[in-house]
C-alpha cells in the first residue's frame, strides 16, 4: 500500500508520540509517587520492559510485510530500534544514577557478582555502534558492511532475553512470553533464510 505523502509527517508525529507515551507515563507516576513502595525498581524494570517491547516490535515488522505485503511499514524499523535503545539508555541510567547513586565502588562492588547486570550490560553495549550508526549517512557509508552490523540485533534480542531471565526470581510468566514472541521472530527470519539458500541450490542444480 503506497502512502500518500501528505499524510505520512502525520503518520510518523502519531508513531512518535505514542513511542515517548510510556515514557511520559513512568515519569508522570515517578513525580506523583505512583509508582509503589520501591519506585526506582518499578521506574528501572519499566523502561526495561519498554526496550524489550520496542525491540520485539522492530523485529516484528519484517515477518509482517512479508506476510501482508505491505512495505510501508518497514519504514518505522529504524525508528523501533531507536525508541528501544531510548529506553534501554533509561533502563541503564535509572539504575547508574538511582540504583547505585552513581557511585563508582558500588558498581564495582556489585556488577561481578550479578550475572544478570553483566548481561544487561553487554546488551546495552552491542545497542551502541547500532544506534550510531542507525542514520541513512551512515548505512551510506558502511555499504554492505552496514547490513552485517545490524544483524547483531539478533544476538542482542536473545541477550536481553537472558537478561530478563536471570533478573526475574519467581514468576517467569512474563519473560516466557517475550521468550515465545522472540523465537518466533527469529525462527520466521531463519526459514526465509534457509529458503532462499534451498531455492538457490535448486535454480543451480537446474541450471546445469
Amino acid at each position: 500500500m503506497a502512502l500518500d505523502k501528505k499524510y505520512w509527517t502525520a503518520i510518523k508525529a502519531c508513531v512518535v508520540l505514542l513511542s515517548l507515551l510510556p515514557f511520559v507515563l513512568l515519569l508522570k507516576a515517578a513525580i506523583q509517587d505512583q509508582l509503589g513502595a520501591n519506585p526506582v525498581e518499578a521506574l528501572h524494570h519499566g523502561c526495561g520492559d519498554w526496550a524489550l517491547r520496542f525491540l520485539c516490535l522492530g523485529l516484528g515488522l519484517t515477518p509482517y510485510r512479508k506476510i501482508t505485503g505491505q512495505s510501508w511499514p518497514i519504514r518505522f524499523r529504524r525508528m523501533m530500534g531507536l525508541f528501544a535503545f531510548f529506553y534501554a539508555t533509561l533502563h541503564f541510567l535509572v539504575y547508574i544514577i538511582l540504583d547505585l547513586s552513581g557511585s563508582w565502588s558500588a558498581f564495582k562492588d556489585e556488577v561481578p557478582d550479578s550475572p544478570y547486570i553483566l548481561m544487561g550490560l553487554l546488551t546495552f553495549f552491542l545497542m551502541i555502534p547500532l544506534a550510531v550508526t542507525s542514520t541513512k549517512a551512515m548505512q551510506k557509508r558502511l555499504g554492505a558492511n552496514w547490513r552485517k552490523l545490524h544483524r547483531l540485533v539478533y544476538i542482542i534480542a536473545i541477550t536481553a532475553l537472558i537478561h530478563f531471565f536471570w533478573l526475574v526470581k519467581a514468576d517467569y510468566t512474563q519473560p516466557l512470553v517475550y521468550a515465545l514472541i522472540i523465537f518466533v521472530l527469529l525462527g520466521f527470519r531463519m526459514l526465509l533464510f534457509f529458503g532462499k539458500k534451498i531455492n538457490k541450490i535448486q535454480s543451480a542444480w537446474a541450471s546445469e
